[in-house]
């Protein structure tokens, strides 16, 4: 019988277990979900299901650079006893590695199913669970390419915060990387976080939150419409030069922007240099930042 996708994301959380594993002891249970609990156990793959349901609010955040292309994670396990211990760090690195090295892995669940030495990632973590005795879930895997130029990355508070950012130049030199580092450090640090590279890249319904709460306000203070459109204009300006990244005021050097800082390095090295994307994971968030 046809087994559906519900019914082996239901017994993975039940049981911890695999995801082929769950979808082969449903099929031999013939769909009977209590049953394939049952296999589970009695194949012994099911050891780790007592911990499944346990909170993960620890864990490390790992990232992976390659050249133009990137890699971040966030793996979950329940105390930071456990997330330090150097078998916990190896791990969260591998896996890091491996989607930095695959354009296939664009999310945590193509990284679950993929190989990673001899087993898939998911079978290594349940093994971790076994010998760890916590929960672990891989919670978040995402890459960031920058076809013409290179990556950058750094972790923050002990795995606790981790950004990659891409750089996009026509020119091949070590001041670039330098360059991805530290527009990284800057998105770890910036307060408020980016919302988005540039203007143009900021996301609509952000925009329009924005917009709407602002108009909202102006038109309390009782002024004429034309007054209010140009009171909204005014401060959607220093919305985007608080949340765009080249625009925000550079954490080395607040006297200088992002961008101003990227057009410097341009000009060093006689090229180009565009930020052309990043992406920030901190630990417990339920999506990237």
């Amino acid at each position: 019988m046809a087994i559906s996708a519900a019914d082996v994301k239901a017994l993975r959380t039940q049981t911890g277990a695999g995801m082929m594993d769950c979808k082969r002891a449903l099929t031999d249970a013939d769909g009977d979900i209590d049953r394939a609990m049952e296999l589970l156990r009695e194949r012994g793959l099911a050891k780790a299901g007592k911990r499944a349901g346990r909170t993960t609010s620890e864990g490390a955040i790992g990232i992976a650079i390659s050249g133009s292309d990137a890699a971040i994670v966030e793996l979950a396990c329940e105390t930071d006893f456990v997330a330090r211990t150097d078998d916990y760090q190896a791990l969260v690195q591998e896996i890091a590695d491996l989607v930095a090295g695959d354009a296939a892995l664009a999310d945590a669940d193509k990284t679950l199913a993929a190989k990673l030495g001899g087993d898939t990632v998911e079978a290594r973590i349940q093994a971790a669970i076994g010998k760890m005795g916590e929960n672990i879930e891989l919670k978040r895997a995402q890459r960031l390419s920058a076809a013409s130029g290179v990556t950058g990355g750094y972790v923050h508070a002990g795995g606790k915060l981790g950004v990659v950012v891409g750089i996009g130049s026509d020119k091949s030199d070590p001041k670039l990387e330098v360059l991805a580092k530290d527009v990284a450090m800057h998105v770890a640090a910036a307060d408020p976080t980016p919302l988005a590279v540039d203007a143009d890249d900021m996301p609509a319904d952000a925009v329009e939150a924005e917009r709407r709460v602002l108009t909202a306000q102006a038109e309390g203070s009782g002024k004429p419409p034309q007054v209010v459109e140009k009171m909204v204009e005014g401060r959607m300006r220093k919305f985007f030069a608080e949340n765009c990244l080249v625009q925000q005021a550079f954490v080395k050097d607040p006297d200088q922007s992002v961008g101003d800082v990227v057009k410097s390095v341009a000009a060093e090295i006689g090229g180009e240099a565009t930020v052309t994307g990043f992406v920030r994971f901190r630990l417990g968030e339920e999506s990237a930042g």
